[in-house]
Order: C-alpha cells, then structure tokens, then sequence
C-alpha cells in the first residue's frame, strides 16, 4: 500500500502520520521527492483503513501495490536509485563499467588487466576470488589469497572491486570489498540474502540461470528488507534451448525492469553468450536498451585463462568495446 501525500505537507505532518502507521506494526518507507511524497507501507496492511488514510487532511491518495515486491518496486519509489561505488556512481543517468578478469590467477595478471582497463574507461575492477564451478574438478579460485591481489589491484590503480561472495562464512573476509556480487546459482540463497541485506555495501545481484524476473525482484526484496539499499540488478543471460550460445541474453529484461523498480540494471554479455566474438556486438545492444552499465571479462591472455578463457576478450577489444559503447550512449540521450 502507499500513501501519497498533499504539496506542502510539512516535515512535522508527515513524521506524526508515520509514528501513526508505524503503531500499526508497519514499516514505512518515505520517498521524497521534489513536488510528492509518497509513503511505502509495508507489512500486513489489512488492517489499514483505506478510507481512513485517505480522508486525512494531508493525503492526496491511497492506492494498494498488487505486486509482492514492496520496496524495490517503482511505486514506492518512483526516481531512479543512484548506487555509489567509490567514485563510480550507476543509475540515474550514471552509467559505469565494470571490467576485469573471470578469476585473479596472480599478482602480474590481477593488476595489468586492471591498469589496462581502467585505461579503456573502466570504473570497477571485476575479478572473482572464490568461483562457483559445474565441475568439482575445476580451477575454483585462489580464495583469500585472490582477495588479497584484488586489495593489491584497487591499491595500484584507485579501481574499486566488484567479487562474489558464494558463503555466509566468507563475508568477514569481505570487509573491504566495494562490490559483493551474489552469483546466477545463488540468486535463492536467502539466507545468503538476509546477510548482505544487513550490511550497508552494494550488492550485485545476477538474475539466475532460469529464473523470472519476478524472482529476481523477490530476491532483491530479501537484501531491501534487510535495510540495504544499495543493490545492482544484473542479467547475465538465463538457459533456453538455444545450445549456440552458452545462455540466452533478454535484453528486453532492462525496459521491463526499469519499468517495475527503481534499481540500476546492468548487463554481463560474457556471461550470456560464452563467445568473446559475440561479446561486444552484446555489449552494444546493451547499452542501448538503456542498461545502466556493462560487466564484461578481460583477459589479458584468454587463450591460457584458468576460467572462462572462451568468452574473455583481450584489453584492447575492451578498449574498442569501451570506444563504441560511449558513441551509443551519446547516440541515445
């Protein structure tokens, strides 16, 4: 349910109307906004009286939300959420870049393929620490010592870092990363969920491997309702039939998700395609669907990659990647 209120209602008014709603044993969540507020009610609202709230001098309306996700939902926040990430700032009309290898396999590499990137126009560094596998047999990250050459790269080049957390048991390693990304496999993992929600960090959601977007939303909710409202919404491709490529890319997900939240939405084309060829033509469709950034994997020696090699582009595709995305961004504005 939310409740929009009147112009001109003051700071006073609205507090005495949300100590009032907050008796009923609901949260309220106030978005302000140059000429409305609106207050979010969240809840078990049946007990509201609709007519009630609505009579009230300073309300203008009340309407109900069918949709089951409350605070990620436009309605209760109708601007466009701005996550800050060190310098880097995504949605909103902020665009960014995240760029880096699929796993940190040293020193030398982490910190080349950082420098290069940021070059091209990157504004955070990817690069995975601890990497969820199909196989038990393969390459599955150096762990901390991949954190640890992450900190090293940030240190060498002023990037911050985008890495995923896979375990609740990891996330005091953690303290220092920018960026947790919750991986496609974990996108239920909802106690994995209510942990991050209680820290004030972004989060990288990636949408999972054949879930609805509804569910991603439901699961953006999970980290919301937590208190954090720092989440980063990613489609990274979901499986269909189609065995060419290794997932199938809905770019139509970003209209429709800009369309139902107030959260950024980025695109990982590696990820969706599995072909460093198809990467950057992706990469392109992407930003002009409206995406709000683009998480791409670079290598700097794709051919002897110890993960995901097939679907990592060099730094100087990254860097014509880079060259081209920006002209579309102009061409659409």
């Amino acid at each position: 349910m939310i409740a929009i209120l009147k112009q001109g209602t003051t700071p006073e008014q609205t507090q005495h109307l949300v100590d009032w709603l907050k008796r009923m044993n609901l949260d309220v969540h106030i978005s302000q906004g140059q000429e409305v507020t609106i207050l979010g009610l969240i809840g078990d609202t049946s007990k509201v009286d609709m007519e009630l709230l609505g009579s009230l001098d300073i309300v203008e309306s009340v309407k109900r939300v069918s949709e089951p996700f409350k605070q990620v939902n436009r309605n209760f926040h109708p601007k466009d959420s701005i996550v800050e990430i060190g310098n880097a700032k995504i949605g909103g009309g902020y665009f960014s870049m995240i760029a880096g290898p699929c796993s940190v396999e040293s020193e030398d590499q982490i910190i080349e393929v950082a420098q290069a990137v940021k070059d091209a126009g990157a504004t955070i560094l990817r690069g995975g620490a601890f990497k969820p596998r199909t196989s038990p047999y393969a390459f599955q990250g150096m762990g901390e010592d991949g954190l640890r050459l992450l900190f090293q790269a940030k240190k060498a080049t002023g990037l911050p870092i985008c890495t995923e957390l896979m375990n609740i048991v990891h996330l005091d390693l953690f303290a220092d990363v920018d960026v947790i990304q919750i991986g496609a496999r974990n996108m239920q993992n909802f106690d994995l969920l209510k942990e991050v929600g209680k820290t004030k960090k972004p989060i990288l959601l990636k949408r999972g491997l054949a879930n609805t977007l509804q569910e991603l939303l439901m699961s953006a909710e999970y980290i919301m309702s937590e208190g954090n409202p720092n989440v980063i919404l990613c489609e990274r491709g979901i499986r269909t039939y189609e065995t060419y490529t290794r997932n199938t890319l809905d770019l139509s997900a970003v209209p429709v998700l800009h369309e139902l939240t107030h959260l950024p939405v980025v695109v990982d084309p590696s990820h969706a395609t599995g072909k460093a060829s198809l990467v950057p033509s992706m990469a392109a469709a992407a930003a002009a669907s409206g995406a709000d950034g683009i998480m791409v994997e670079v290598h700097n020696n794709p051919s002897c990659a110890l993960c995901d090699g097939a679907q990592s582009i060099t730094p100087d595709q990254f860097a014509d990647l880079s060259h081209r995305v920006q002209l579309i961004r102009e061409a659409i504005r």
